[in-house]
């Protein structure tokens, strides 16, 4: 299926996979609605759309804030008409061990990597329903599928959206002509390392570099745009992408 024309919502679209696959959608045709809390950087990245001959708009959006969402998705819309895909990506990452009760790193990871997920996706699916067709697109990690030490809380945001994600497929899909996709990288190069502060687990991550090479945040924004085109009849439910020299 060609997106040429279609209309994307990107969150976490400021750095890293959002802005990476923003313009890897924009270069394929989709009209792109850059959605994250800094609006200089979504700016940037806008820039970059057009200087590629595509089109973006700017939307300063807090996953976490209801009312933010509705309002960067209605003036989506408003735009250029429809939404056609939503990219769910909007993430944390902060790393510690559970005795050292990181309460707040706690709740802003449930908030912003469960609560906004189902945020945006209850702001764009009406849209969609109405239009009888669309994509949504979750991402989700490894750390969907295993538990690490440290990771504890994200881990279970990130299993909260594998089990979201396949559960829509089986609802939306059929129903409403929907597909949804759950895409789990391996370790990626990105910004998550910065929300970890934890000294000891941040320099285990940093180390890591020394020991493999990350997959880069265009190798999940082909991934995203394979998983958009794919035949009509087709509903690739999760793609599982890791670095080839990551052992776990």
């Amino acid at each position: 299926m060609s997106i040429d024309g279609k209309v994307a919502l990107v969150t976490g679209a400021s750095s890293g996979i959002g802005a990476a696959t923003a313009l890897k959608l924009a270069k394929a045709g989709a009209k792109i609605g850059l959605a994250a809390r800094r609006l200089d950087r979504l700016s940037a990245v806008q820039q970059q759309i057009a200087d590629h001959g595509g089109q973006a708009v700017a939307l300063e959006m807090d996953v976490v804030d209801q009312a933010s969402v509705t309002a960067g998705a209605e003036k989506l819309a408003e735009v250029f008409g429809s939404i056609d895909i939503l990219f769910n990506n909007a993430g944390l990452m902060p790393i510690s061990d559970p005795e050292a009760l990181k309460t707040d790193e706690w709740h802003r990871m449930v908030d912003v990597n469960i609560k906004g997920l189902l945020n945006t996706t209850a702001a764009v699916l009406p849209m969609m329903i109405r239009q009888k067709g669309g994509h949504i697109v979750n991402t989700s990690s490894i750390a969907g599928r295993k538990v690490f030490p440290g990771l504890a809380v994200y881990c279970a945001t990130k299993h909260a959206v594998t089990a979201i994600s396949e559960g829509m497929r089986l609802e939306l899909s059929k129903k409403h002509n929907i597909r949804v996709t759950c895409i789990q990288p391996g370790a990626v190069e990105s910004e998550l390392f910065e929300h970890i502060s934890d000294g000891n687990y941040r320099g285990q991550m940093e180390a890591l570099k020394e020991q493999m090479q990350f997959l880069k945040a265009e190798d999940i924004a082909e991934t995203v745009l394979f998983a958009l085109q794919a035949p009509a009849r087709m509903d690739i439910a999760e793609l599982f992408v890791m670095p080839a020299q990551q052992p776990w």
